[in-house]
This record gives structure tokens, sequence and C-alpha cells, in this order.
């Protein structure tokens, strides 16, 4: 991470980079990025994550395909009527991403290894302890320059997707996460304010 670069500046500006450009990024900005997934906290610290860092043209277009089969029905309902402007811009993006998914210098996919092989809602059982990595993966990518933007489509089927990547039937995937230079820029995030959606001691007066 650059030193000059702050956590704040990171989480502030950490866009959703769908649109990416296809130049290739070096094994190093890439094995940083797991680095960085490595240090956050997992249940028990059991450290069970594991990564699974896509580069392979062939292993990319099965993930590719494997997104467009299921985000393809899932996004139809709202591309044909979106509620707003900004929808319709997000929604944009996500078609990109998946016609270009296959394109991208590097698929980073997430799991968890199981004591057992675990199916339908079990499998996100202790995703808990993986997505505290994947947010450090984003902020890390976002200090040296990279975009990226989370996705679970593809991974809807999990025997296709241990297929693919010669997964051991323990894994779990739980997170597609596309890696490369964005082609947009970094700039601040559209939230909800603060007070719509924070209280203390309890929700209702």
């Amino acid at each position: 991470m650059n030193d000059t670069f702050s956590l704040r500046e990171a989480i502030y500006t950490c866009r959703a980079m769908r649109r990416l450009d296809n130049r290739p990024v070096p094994r190093e900005m890439l094995e940083q990025l797991i680095d960085a997934a490595l240090q956050a906290p997992s249940g028990s610290n059991t450290q069970n994550a594991r990564w699974i860092v896509v580069c392979d043209p062939a292993q990319k277009r099965k993930l590719a395909d494997l997104n467009r089969t299921h985000a393809e029905p899932y996004i139809a309902p709202n591309l044909a009527n979106p509620k707003d402007d900004k929808q319709r811009r997000m929604l944009s993006a996500v078609v990109w991403q998946m016609d270009h998914m296959h394109e991208a210098p590097a698929l980073i996919v997430a799991c968890f290894d199981y004591p057992e092989k675990v199916e339908g809602l079990g499998v996100y059982r202790s995703a808990g302890s993986v997505w505290p990595g994947v947010q450090n993966l984003l902020l890390t990518a976002r200090s040296i320059g990279l975009g990226a933007a989370p996705t679970t489509l593809a991974l809807r089927d999990q025997d296709a997707v241990r297929k693919v990547l010669a997964l051991p039937e323990t894994f779990a995937a739980l997170c597609l996460i596309p890696v490369g230079y964005p082609l947009g820029k970094f700039g601040p995030v559209s939230r909800r304010p603060i007070g719509e959606v924070m209280r203390f001691d309890r929700w209702n007066d």
C-alpha cells in the first residue's frame, strides 16, 4: 500500500469498478491483494479462507459463462424496467461486466474450506470468516490503483464451480472478484446519511 494513501481515502472512494481494462496485472500486485486478505479476522481464528486467482483465459471464460447463466435472469426484470437513472447506470455496468468478465486480468474466487462437504444454505454458514478478507482485498486494490467489484451470481452452482476450479468437495466458493485497472474514475461513493441507519441503544423511541 502507498504510505501516503490514507485508510479513510480508500474507504470513502472505493467505488465498485465493474468496467476494467484488460491490461495484465503484475503477479506481485495480485499476491499483495491476497496477503492483505489474509490479515482479516476469522471465526475462532480458524483461517480457513482459501483464495483462487484465475488468470488463465480458458478458466476465466468458464467462470464468465457461469456468471452469465445466473446473472441474465437475475437482472432481467430490473433491466426491462429500471426504477431510476441511478439503477439504469448500475445495471449498465453489471451488463458490461457480464459481457467482458472473461477479459478481466484476474478473477479472484474467495472460498471457505469446511470439514465436510456442505450444500444449500450451509454453504454460507461460515461466510463471516471470508467477507472481512474480501473487504481487505477491495481496499488494498483501491490503494494501489486497481478496480474490483465482488459478485456471487457466478457461484450459485457450487458443484459446477468446484469442477471448473478443481476444488476439493469441502470447499464452498463464496465470492468472485474481477480485478484489473479501472476504466472509470475513483471518487466519493453515494450512501445513506448516518441518521437514517443508526440509533443508540434501541431503534424505536
